[in-house]
């Protein structure tokens, strides 16, 4: 139960950080080059040859008397004669999205500072106006605006860490990754913002003991399941009067969810997402900026949630983090759309007013995420994976709807494809790879899907092995239900003795553990090689996961987190002692956040089948997780709270019978430390043994201190060798 927490293996959280604060590939304006950071220069690739020019050398990028800018981001102005740059740029919870701004003019290479007179570090999601003339960007909770003479206006004053402009409180960005919080209006004559006012929203109060003699006090703002979550309220801002206009939203905003927000093309109106409380209620409403009146245009219902991810791209997802953007089409008079309505996720052309709906995808499958549009066309990109669910492929469908989708990537190169897509749909970026292969890419022409250098492409060459140790599998429990799985085998693997199996569980709507994907069973907190050593290493992913099979399968887990994901697990670990190389007597599991909580509920409410666990950042009681999460999933704990309880490991804590290690970091904001004092409280009422290693200050990735990844990783593999030993019987 929880989230980055999500895919918290630590091999997934180090790829996770390294996606959102890299920046990869920036398109040109037409879609025929792209953009890199090469050598802290930036470079222009022009296609199909894909000619390579320095376009802002390091002296460009130099201001005087000082050292070359190191380039962590970087964008363009709409005629791309004026470069913004992102650099200094400092972590805010997740990620990097506080630091300095610079403006070069390409044509006068004039390098200039924003923020004259602000803190240093402290702007975020500088933009530039449609024409170029201005940038805003956020400050210390207020919203500014810059001409590119210097002159600054702020815009807001009321700016606090519990009153926000322009950008959001802890919650939002963890669960809903919102944090730019603010648009330019199609005219550039003013701001469409978010304001969030968490006043009312308690604090949660982590405690620093160890960088003086006297402890130090860190709130964050922090709603728990069944708290009222931060009001939230859309303003329109005049960048010449610095004058509000509030919108005029029907719904409680301290009951209510705002989730995006988006210009239609060409017009002053834009249309907002809002979710009610539950999250099972998905309106969009088309906001007029000069009157506020507010029209609903579409909605959507679901007896469980509705999700708010709309699988589009984003240019870059470390500056944006996450945005959600619409894909418009026909000169802003329609949009594409993602719903679960007919039980599988699939496209749907929406008119601006909501009257007319198009399906433009259907069938017995998932769109697993939408990639591109080629307009000129008619066709839109997309990843799916019909017959195997730990797979990804690029598909094209018609956007009028008519025929069936058709595959593009290559039959021969099976695993997991991704694609960039270029703004005319015409070239991509292809990176493919599975369990053998590292990830390599290519850059082809679509829709023919042929590379562009003139080479044959992406090929598995015929020295490299065909297979690897992971095997994958399919395990069917007592209760009929098909779960995927991958399996690793001892390096020696003699099928007539029996070996330890160690289980890696997350088992959330966050996180598919079982894909086809490199380094997927690689255990980066086991200090040796878990196969030469003698260990049988498994993962399964149960209903619940957001794996591509539907809407029943994903929202089977309503309201039963901690229950249909344990016993889908047991069952299937029952299944798996009834291989004859298994021991029975040698069962072990770990998880990382909800991992940590899946853990702990399989060792308390199974202790008949796991004897060894390893818990790490786990959520004991459901109820201290915060409110977006697991309401999303629970629903409202005023109304059911007996399944949040019973959803808990904490409630079963008087059934250990094994070998239990408890790790967490004490300054941990997303799945707070009071998790492990809590299950400390009732393990020892119980008179219940364990092991317990608390890290002074660290986060939910543990990632802070010096020593602390390899000092983690002794400390798992010690405890697993000892109390599940490895090798043959």
């Amino acid at each position: 139960m929880s989230h980055p927490k999500k895919l918290i293996l630590v091999s997934i959280l180090f790829i996770f950080y390294i996606t959102c604060n890299a920046q990869t590939v920036t398109w040109s304006a037409d879609g025929n080059a792209y953009y890199k950071v090469e050598d802290n220069q930036i470079v222009r690739y022009t296609l199909p040859a894909n000619d390579k020019k320095i376009l802002i050398s390091k002296q460009d990028l130099t201001p005087q008397g000082a050292s070359p800018l190191k380039v962590d981001y970087f964008s363009f102005s709409s005629d791309e004669k004026k470069l913004l740059v992102f650099t200094n740029t400092q972590r805010v919870w997740r990620i990097k999205t506080r630091g300095d701004y610079w403006v070069l003019d390409l044509t006068s290479k004039n390098l200039r500072k924003l923020g004259a007179g602000l803190s240093d570090a402290s702007l975020m999601f500088a933009k530039f106006s449609p024409d170029a003339s201005k940038v805003a960007y956020v400050s210390d909770y207020n919203l500014y605006v810059e001409d590119l003479n210097g002159n600054i206006r702020q815009l807001t004053t009321d700016g606090t860490r519990k009153f926000i402009n322009g950008t959001f409180d802890w919650v939002y960005e963890e669960e809903f990754a919102c944090r730019d919080g603010f648009r330019w209006s199609t005219d550039g004559k003013s701001l469409a913002y978010w304001q969030i006012d968490a006043r009312d929203t308690r604090d949660f109060y982590m405690i620093n003991n160890t960088d003086s003699v006297y402890s130090r006090i860190i709130p964050v703002e922090y709603p728990k399941a069944g708290e009222d979550p931060s009001a939230c309220r859309i303003g329109v801002i005049d960048v010449s009067t610095a004058k509000t206009s509030w919108m005029n939203i029907d719904g409680d905003p301290r009951q209510h969810y705002i989730v995006r927000l988006e210009f239609v093309p060409g017009t002053g109106d834009f249309i907002i997402q809002q979710l009610n409380r539950k999250q099972n209620h998905s309106k969009l409403i088309r906001c007029n900026s000069t009157s506020g009146a507010c029209v609903p245009i579409y909605e959507e219902k679901d007896e469980a949630w509705v999700d708010v991810y709309t699988p589009a791209s984003a240019d870059n997802a470390y500056h944006v983090a996450f945005r959600h953007t619409l894909e418009w089409l026909s000169n802003g008079k329609e949009f594409l759309w993602p719903s679960e309505k007919s039980g599988w996720r699939h496209l749907y052309r929406i008119s601006a007013d909501g009257k007319k709906e198009t399906p433009v995808t259907k069938g017995n499958f998932d769109v697993i995420a939408y990639k591109g549009i080629d307009e000129k066309n008619g066709i839109a990109y997309f990843l799916a994976s019909p017959a195997n669910a730990t797979q990804k492929y690029l598909y094209r469908a018609r956007l009028d709807g008519k025929g069936t989708a058709e595959r593009l990537t290559p039959a021969d190169l099976a695993g997991t494809h991704n694609y960039t897509i270029s703004r005319n749909g015409e070239f991509a970026l292809h990176t493919f790879n599975n369990t053998f292969t590292a990830p390599v890419n290519e850059w082809v022409a679509l829709p023919a899907h042929k590379p562009l250098d003139g080479q044959p492409g992406i090929q598995i060459s015929g020295s490299a092995p065909k297979s690897s140790a992971t095997e994958f599998f399919k395990v069917t429990t007592s209760d009929g239900i098909q779960m995927d799985g991958w399996m690793v085998k001892p390096a020696d693997f003699d099928p007539a003795k029996k070996y330890p199996v160690v289980f890696y569980v997350y088992t959330e709507p966050w996180g598919q553990n079982v894909t086809d994907t490199y380094g997927v069973s690689q255990n980066f907190l086991y200090g040796g090689d878990m196969r030469q050593d003698g260990y049988i290493y498994i993962s399964l992913d149960n209903r619940g996961t957001p794996a591509p099979k539907g809407r029943e399968w994903r929202k089977s887990i309503y309201k039963n987190i901690g229950i249909i994901n344990i016993r889908d697990q047991a069952m299937a670990a029952k299944e798996i002692l009834k291989w004859p190389f298994v021991d029975g007597d040698r069962i072990a599991v770990w998880g990382w956040s909800g991992g940590g909580a899946a853990t702990l509920n399989l060792m308390f409410q199974y202790p008949d089948i796991y004897k060894t666990g390893i818990a790490i950042a786990a959520v004991s009681n459901q109820l201290t997780y915060d409110n977006i999460y697991q309401e999303r999933y629970m629903g409202l704990p005023s109304e059911n709270r007996e399944d949040f309880l019973k959803g808990s490991p904490i409630q079963y804590a008087r059934n250990l019978r094994g070998n239990l290690l408890v790790i967490h970091g004490t300054g941990d904001d997303n799945v707070h430390y009071a998790n492990a004092e809590m299950l400390i409280n009732e393990l020892v009422k119980h008179d219940k043994q364990f092991q317990f290693m608390p890290y002074p200050n660290r986060s939910h990735g543990m990632s802070e201190g010096e020593g602390t990844f390899r000092h983690l990783i002794n400390l798992y593999t010690s405890f697993l060798r000892k109390n599940c030993p490895p090798g043959p019987k």
